[in-house]
């Protein structure tokens, strides 16, 4: 037996808007359900209560899952039947409380060699927050969040 297939899955109060923050911030690509949503909307297979109208992104606007939401790397395989990554790919989902505490997982960007500060200030733009700074004997990095909260490291 071959390695795993995963998925990276974070808890989300908006995961559309999380998605679209992952999404710039990674230069990954929303992923686009609409033809699978439309097509199941159709057979009758899934209530109208489960779907949303996604607005805005490169895609514009489309149909989507209304507590899912997910990103996937832009040069990897995807199924065109479901818009669904096959490779390395983030699900936002909803759920019902916000953030509390710290996080256990998070993502490390890295930066191309002297870019970091500019790699930070473009997160900032797109709407993450500067934490603090960390230099050590081992390396320098920033610590940031999210517009959730959720912790992620620039080096």
């Amino acid at each position: 037996m071959g390695p795993l297939h995963w998925k990276l899955v974070v808890d989300a109060t908006d995961p559309h808007a999380q998605a679209a923050f992952w999404a710039a911030a990674l230069r990954y690509r929303e992923e686009d359900h609409s033809a699978l949503v439309r097509r199941l909307l159709e057979m009758g297979a899934v209530p109208d209560g489960v779907t949303t109208t996604v607005h805005g992104g490169t895609e514009g606007e489309r149909l989507g899952w209304r507590d899912l939401a997910a990103v996937r790397h832009p040069d990897e395989p995807y199924d065109e039947d479901t818009g669904a990554g096959l490779g390395h790919r983030i699900l936002f989902q909803r759920v019902p409380e916000a953030k509390t505490v710290k996080n256990r997982v998070h993502l490390d960007l890295h930066a191309e060699a002297g870019a970091r500060d500019e790699e930070v200030a473009r997160l900032i733009a797109l709407g993450a927050t500067v934490l603090h700074e960390v230099n050590e004997p081992s390396g320098s990095w920033v610590v940031m969040t999210d517009p959730e909260r959720n912790e992620f490291c620039v080096q």
